[in-house]
């Protein structure tokens, strides 16, 4: 697949100075796909759970907003915040391409994934592989054994993503986000 990345890039930690570009990124994601999810209890202590893609009349636009809060904790030295940025010159400003922050949970042995955003532009030209490649790294340096990254039931591009990074799927928490959304968890070993 082409891309419209022609220049280099890196992938660094991420500064306080990063944040508004972060915030400014397009979140967007574009879909006519969903998971719908069914929950059905024919008898005491059974539950059946089916995941089904649903493929929707026309395509949608799922607006997500940048935590700006959750970005902030990300700078803390314990977490995870990288950015892939262009290379930089003297003669021209960094251009912000994605970010990824992960959240250990060390008792667990746990990198819990809260943001990977690429640039809308930039999508699908190995920007999000390349940032889970240094956080799996990461991971590794501090001791982690897995990667778990939530995705909403309505961002079947995420869903999608985490599949072909390698990621299985490990469960669902139907009250996760502030808006009551279902998040669907992956996970991938990191050893």
């Amino acid at each position: 697949m082409s891309s419209p990345l022609s220049q280099r890039f890196v992938i660094r930690d991420g500064t306080a100075g990063d944040l508004p570009a972060c915030v400014a990124l397009d979140h967007t994601v574009e879909t006519d796909v969903v998971l719908q999810m069914k929950i059905y209890q024919p008898e005491t202590n059974q539950w059946e759970i089916t995941l089904r893609e649903e493929r929707l009349p026309r395509k949608i636009e799922i607006a997500f907003t940048a935590n700006e809060r959750r970005l902030r904790a990300a700078l803390s030295a314990d977490q995870c915040f990288l950015i892939a940025a262009s290379s930089t010159t003297d003669a021209l400003p960094s251009m912000l391409f994605g970010y990824l922050t992960l959240r250990p949970e060390p008792l667990e042995g746990v990198g819990m994934i809260t943001d990977i955003v690429v640039a809308r532009p930039y999508r699908r030209s190995g920007i999000g592989a390349r940032l889970l490649n240094v956080a799996r790294r990461w991971a590794k340096e501090h001791d982690l054994t897995r990667l778990m990254l939530p995705v909403q039931t309505k961002n079947a591009p995420g869903v999608r993503f985490c599949q072909a990074s390698g990621f299985s799927f490990c469960g669902f928490n139907d009250r996760h986000y502030p808006n009551q959304d279902i998040a669907v968890f992956f996970t991938q070993s990191v050893r």
